[in-house]
């Protein structure tokens, strides 16, 4: 069995059900285990304080022995500026010797294996927030053509937007793209509208939650295979490591 380890706001009630609920279909088998750092408002800063909290949320979740660990809140790394997540996932290894993931990192992998370019996105977050998402996949070398932010403040409320919502966003979105990112948040719910999304727009569709299980199975040498979680897991639609966009170069 394998221990995957979540660090996750606290305010945050989605991720510890998608990602388990993905995982469950593979043939291996995993248990969970979360640390929390608080957060309840998505601010800028309520997101740095919270970023301040990650040493002690990865010492506990390495005392448990976890195999992997993921990183999961998205805009917490984007808002610190372009390549964080190589920054936060490179620091996190130092002080944890296991696999180490971001949902940041893990969205900008899937849309390379699936070989997007033009992508569009819907976002929770208020505008300037969803505005520093676009511009750091902007700068991982995607154009991102369209995107909707639902402006929810509230993270709570953020695990609460009915999926119809979401979907009724998504539709106003220029399809001349490559992929669409259905939830660029791990707390949007979003899992049960990858399949159906996919199959009304006729394009690849991630989250932030299937994007985060296909780097997690990638990180720990399992094939990323999980059946109805779209195209980038089902083992058909994506180009493993190949990057299709060129990684930016990352600041000291």
């Amino acid at each position: 069995m394998k221990r995957i380890g979540l660090v996750v706001p606290s305010s945050n009630v989605t991720v510890e059900t998608e990602i388990p609920a993905l995982l469950a279909r593979h043939p291996e088998a995993f248990s969970f285990h979360s640390s929390r750092m608080r957060m309840h408002s998505v601010t800028p800063e309520e997101l740095a304080a919270m970023n301040g909290q990650r040493e002690r949320c990865v010492d506990e979740l390495a005392d448990a022995g976890v195999d992997a660990l993921l990183y999961a809140c998205l805009v917490a790394l984007m808002a610190q500026g372009p390549g964080e997540h190589q920054r936060v996932e490179k620091a996190v290894a130092e002080q944890y010797p296991g696999v180490v993931r971001s949902s940041a990192g893990a969205l900008v992998e899937g849309l390379r294996a699936l070989g997007a370019r033009r992508i569009a996105l819907v976002t929770p977050y208020l505008r300037p927030l969803a505005e520093q998402v676009v511009a750091y996949l902007g700068a991982e070398g995607f154009d991102v053509v369209d995107w909707a932010a639902l402006e929810v403040g509230d993270n709570a409320e953020v695990g609460c937007i009915p999926g119809t919502r979401v979907l009724e966003a998504a539709r106003g979105l220029d399809p001349a793209v490559d992929a669409l990112v259905i939830s660029a948040c791990v707390q949007m719910p979003s899992l049960d509208l990858v399949a159906p999304a996919e199959e009304e727009f006729g394009l690849p569709v991630l989250s932030a939650a299937t994007a985060g299980a296909y780097s997690l199975l990638r990180g720990l040498g399992l094939n990323p295979v999980l059946p109805g979680a779209g195209r980038l897991l089902s083992g058909t639609g994506a180009r493993g490591s190949v990057p299709q966009a060129p990684p930016p170069t990352i600041p000291a």
